[in-house]
């Protein structure tokens, strides 16, 4: 018996909706998980770590991690209509951020690497600082004056009228615009010694695992309500139908388009390393 396949995900609702079927065994012939739960800028450090199997990462980190993980087709979020957002305590303008302070999760992930870009067409003359907090936080601090704005993700989306907060900018609206592409925001990666074969079982297992989800969405509830952190029923509904989607089953070439979008952009601005030729090629993509 080969050991179970080491992986980490979010308790996000759209991770656990999606992997549901294949963590519970219910996917015919997948290999078995061995699963982590983990938010994704602790999954972003263990793939620069090379640590465990396979893992949901920000397509932002990829640069960092292609030489040892290929990117898999199947069991990412990318999507319209979602991207992260810019809050302040009050109306205004893009160029009202001039040298401000700005609360990000994190800068390995798709949602700076999409402010960056937008920041660098919008806001004349840039940001000022940009500090790093936990993104359960960074509502509170926009709040509170401890920042002037914040970038927020997730869940964040819907639930931030409730803290009196307004809505600057849409990342996703401005990259959707300027590109007309999909918004790429996490990906699932394996680790290229498992094998072109493995590769293969594992993209194929992630898209049978949501189709599965789709055609019963009542049996991963269970699960998706127990890792959801408090999460409002309703919101984690909306969650799901936001961030699981055709590009879950598939990235297509659409998909792709995205992610190379976004890095080649992300690359010219120095925000990231270019991508080598043939970086996101997997062999399973056809």
């Amino acid at each position: 018996m080969t050991d179970p396949i080491r992986i980490a995900y979010s308790p996000c609702p759209n991770d656990t909706f999606v992997f549901d079927a294949w963590a519970h065994g219910r996917v015919p012939g997948a290999p078995a998980l061995d699963v982590t739960f983990a938010d994704i800028d602790v999954t972003n450090g263990m793939a620069e770590r090379g640590e465990l199997d396979v893992l949901k990462v920000s397509y932002a980190v990829l640069p960092w991690v292609l030489d040892e993980y290929a990117l898999l087709p199947c069991g990412g979020a990318l999507g319209r209509g979602c991207g992260p957002l810019v809050l302040t305590r009050e109306p205004g303008k893009p160029a009202d951020l001039a040298g401000k302070t700005v609360a990000v999760p994190s800068e390995r992930s798709t949602a700076y690497l999409l402010f960056r870009l937008w920041a660098a067409a919008e806001v004349p003359g840039g940001v000022g600082e940009v500090v790093v907090l936990p993104f359960h936080e960074i509502m509170p601090a926009v709040r509170d004056g401890k920042v002037d704005a914040g970038l927020v993700i997730h869940e964040a989306r819907f639930t931030y009228p409730d803290y009196g907060l307004s809505c600057l900018a849409d990342m996703g609206k401005h990259w959707e615009d300027t590109t007309g592409l999909p918004i790429p925001l996490g990906a699932i990666i394996a680790k290229r010694s498992l094998g072109e074969e493995m590769l293969r079982r594992l993209a194929d297992a992630a898209k049978a695992s949501v189709l599965m989800a789709w055609d019963d969405p009542e049996a991963s509830r269970p699960y998706v309500l127990a890792h959801a952190q408090e999460m409002d029923p309703a919101v984690t509904e909306q969650h799901i139908g936001l961030y699981v989607n055709e590009f879950t089953a598939g990235l297509g070439e659409a998909g792709y388009a995205a992610v190379r979008g976004l890095l080649t952009r992300a690359a010219a601005e120095g925000l990231v390393p270019p991508l080598g030729p043939g970086a996101l090629e997997f062999a399973g993509k056809a």
